[in-house]
């Protein structure tokens, strides 16, 4: 299967993997509000191997790879690959995740999680801390990619506890992955201190050495594309990953569109509805909340009308509160 990866222009733009958040309700809005061309590929959200080998456990993860019709009308339409991010510690169960995903999904690449830094999933022995253990790391790589004709990517930090970019990169370009995707901060950093690019120069010497085919796709604090191509000027990595970029704005990915405020309440409106829509019960309706900010900002009367609706409990007081603030506007 063609690796999809080498076909992207560059540098290309892609929406991070986030928990709770790049849903298939989320992702679609995404795909709505982005202009044609600016965005090359979407992220599921982070998905167990040890919860998709396990028929119980199957059925409480597999969740975190759907794809509405919608979303995949909307992915075609717009020619934007969509990614399965694993996460685990072991080898066998990346292979038996990779297999199941393959034969009950439609995605156009796998990619490993390697740098999540959260210490619940680090103390597992998984994402992040496999920097500690290459040789874990290695046979993880080589396991997903036996398992699938798929392109496996990994998606990584500069170091655990300090940087050690060179020698990281070094070692997951000897494992041929299909791309690399390189948050230029440690685990250790997390969010606490700001993104050093420098790191990312050093990967992509490395890497124009040795592999000069592998792409490295840049990560970590990138709020505009204006900034990504200033970015791309000094250290001109393959692409971009956005992650908390898009909280800042949904319209990310359209970055000269000015939505009214009657737009940014319809499309929140819309968000609600798909999600209330696709999740049912199945989700909790607080895990909405964390939307409201992304779209009512920036104008008149929006901090009054988040506290309204972060005191909602259903579509219909959130539909209730919007129509209200509309019918204020008129």
């Amino acid at each position: 299967m063609p690796n999809f990866w080498n076909t992207l222009k560059n540098p290309s733009f892609m929406l991070a993997p986030m928990e709770d958040v790049t849903d298939t309700v989320f992702r679609e809005i995404v795909l709505r509000l982005s202009k044609a061309d600016n965005l090359q590929v979407l992220y599921t959200e982070f998905t167990n191997t040890d919860g998709l080998c396990h028929p119980i456990g199957r059925e409480k993860v597999k969740s975190r790879l759907m794809v509405n019709q919608s979303e995949r009308e909307l992915l075609k339409a717009k020619d934007v690959k969509l990614v399965a991010q694993i996460w685990g510690n072991n080898p066998e169960k990346f292979y038996e995740a990779t297999k199941y995903i393959d034969a009950h999904f439609e995605f156009d690449g796998i990619d490993i999680n390697m740098g999540c830094p959260v210490k619940k999933v680090v103390k597992q022995g998984s994402c992040s801390a496999l920097i500690k253990f290459p040789e874990l790391a290695g046979e993880i790589i080589q396991a997903t990619k036996q398992a699938t004709q798929l392109p496996v990517s990994v998606k990584t930090r500069t170091g655990f506890t300090k940087h050690i970019t060179e020698e990281w990169i070094s070692f997951l370009l000897s494992q041929d992955p299909a791309a690399i995707i390189l948050h230029t901060r440690t685990q250790k950093m997390q969010t606490d201190f700001p993104a050093e690019w420098e790191e990312m120069g050093k990967a992509l010497e490395i890497r124009n050495e040795c592999k000069p085919h592998i792409p490295i796709i840049g990560n970590g604090d990138i709020f505009s594309m204006k900034e990504a191509f200033r970015m791309h000027a000094q250290y001109p990595a393959d692409g971009f990953m956005i992650g908390r970029g898009i909280f800042h704005n949904p319209w990310f990915f359209n970055p000269t569109y000015q939505p009214t405020i009657e737009e940014k309440l319809d499309t929140l409106l819309l968000h609600s509805r798909l999600y209330v829509q696709t999740w049912g019960q199945d989700r909790n309706f607080q895990v909405l909340k964390r939307f409201f900010k992304i779209y009512i900002n920036d104008f008149e009367g929006a901090a009054a009308l988040r506290a309204h609706l972060m005191e909602s409990n259903s579509l219909e007081e959130v539909e209730k509160c919007i129509v209200q603030f509309k019918n204020r506007l008129i």
